[in-house]
């Protein structure tokens, strides 16, 4: 798909008719054209396409398609629909009222490209500048910010299943990249065993039981790890991520041990004769909730705890502003892995801030961003006000040079 930037077209009369006689009371979308034009342009979007190739379509239109399906909660199917059938997008996008619009296909293509070409930021940064031009938005007025959580796009797994798919997963990996090597060194008892997803597998009932499936699994873990180690083996196959990841999370779940006198030589490890492998206990610790590994399909995807809210995924940090005589603009959004506590954030939003020139003189945050590390470096490094719940002692209303 290529791009050529072409000059924003202004609406047509048909529809500009239309419209007004559909919505004689207004509406919001036919005020935000009139106020704002068409917020974004071709030439801001010009280095994500190539020079050549099919003619892409117009990308500011799919970047305001793109807000307003957020805006509304649409999916990429209800979106392209309202592009043909909705007068007040019609009258936003510039379009005839007889234009048949698009394919859905193309706005989840437009959404690729934003994110390989590093551009994510630039929607919401377009958007904060216009503001900014028409006076709707100030630096160091008061903002606030909170978080909350982002349910990871994979299936939750307890220690046993993650186990079972990454192993599932190395297997795939490795028999599309080297499927000769695979077929010399696998056991043909893994076709059947590790032919199914982690929760269609039929888990021993007891203890016991369990514990000795768990541990079939991680022998045969180990037997693949220890092939891919072997020094015949081809040293590319022990970069691939898969095998990476079955390194790591075999370490997080399994566990080396003396074999016991007289144990069966099957429960040893591969090429260690005196070792077997271990289900690991909490008796041999668990690798903290930052460097535990979920999923092998997101890796960095991660459990976490927010009150009483659990779940595996991401966190996202919002600041908007909130003066009583603007409007509400979302000036920054942070992602961070989930376990990491709000007030190591801080600082990281308020460095992101102060690159738009966009720092508040007072910000408003809850109990989760307050600390005496980031009260002082919030005034110190960036003359910010940090106003939130604290203990009695520390009265976080007043500024804090006067306490």
């Amino acid at each position: 798909m290529s791009l050529h930037p072409a000059a924003c077209t202004e609406v047509p009369a048909s529809t500009a008719v239309i419209a007004r006689a559909a919505f004689p009371r207004g509406n919001p979308y036919l005020r935000l054209r009139d106020a704002l034009g068409t917020v974004f342009s071709d030439a801001q979007f010009a280095p994500l396409f190539p020079s050549r190739g099919q003619p892409a379509e117009v990308p500011w239109r799919l970047a305001l398609v793109t807000v307003l399906q957020f805006a509304e909660n649409l999916s990429d199917r209800r979106a392209a629909e309202a592009v043909r059938g909705r007068i007040d997008w019609k009258y936003l996008l510039g379009l005839e009222l007889a234009d048949p619009g698009f394919d859905a296909s193309v706005l989840s293509e437009f959404r690729t490209r934003l994110v390989t070409g590093g551009a994510e930021a630039l929607l919401l940064d377009t958007l904060l500048a216009l503001c900014r031009e028409r006076k709707l938005l100030v630096a160091r007025g008061r903002q606030r910010t909170d978080s909350t959580h982002v349910l990871g796009a994979v299936r939750a797994l307890n220690r046993l299943g993650c186990a079972i798919e990454t192993l599932q997963a190395a297997l795939n990996a490795l028999a599309a990249a080297a499927p000769e090597w695979l077929r010399t060194h696998a056991d043909p008892a893994w076709v059947e065993r590790y032919a199914k997803p982690a929760d269609e597998v039929h888990i021993p009932k007891g203890e016991a039981a369990r514990r000795a499936y768990a541990e079939q699994i991680g022998r045969d873990g180990h037997a693949l790890l220890a092939a891919i180690m072997a020094p015949d083996t081809p040293a590319w196959l022990r970069e691939v991520p898969a095998v990476t990841l079955l390194r790591c999370v075999w370490v997080q779940t399994f566990c080396l041990v003396p074999a016991e006198a007289g144990a069966d030589r099957g429960a040893s490890a591969p090429g260690a004769d005196s070792l077997r492998v271990r289900w690991r206990t909490p008796a041999e610790g668990f690798p903290p909730a930052l460097l535990r590994i979920t999923s092998p399909y997101d890796p960095d995807m991660h459990v976490a705890q927010k009150r009483a809210t659990t779940w595996i995924g991401y966190k996202v940090h919002v600041t908007e502003t909130c003066d009583e005589e603007r409007p509400h603009l979302v000036t920054h959004v942070e992602t961070t892995p989930a376990p990491i506590v709000d007030r190591d954030t801080l600082q990281q939003v308020h460095g992101s801030l102060a690159a738009k020139d966009l720092l508040p003189g007072s910000h408003l945050v809850d109990a989760g961003y307050v600390d005496s590390e980031p009260l002082v470096a919030s005034v110190r490094d960036h003359g910010v006000t940090l106003i939130g719940p604290a203990p009695k002692c520390l009265d976080l209303k007043r500024p804090w040079h006067e306490r």
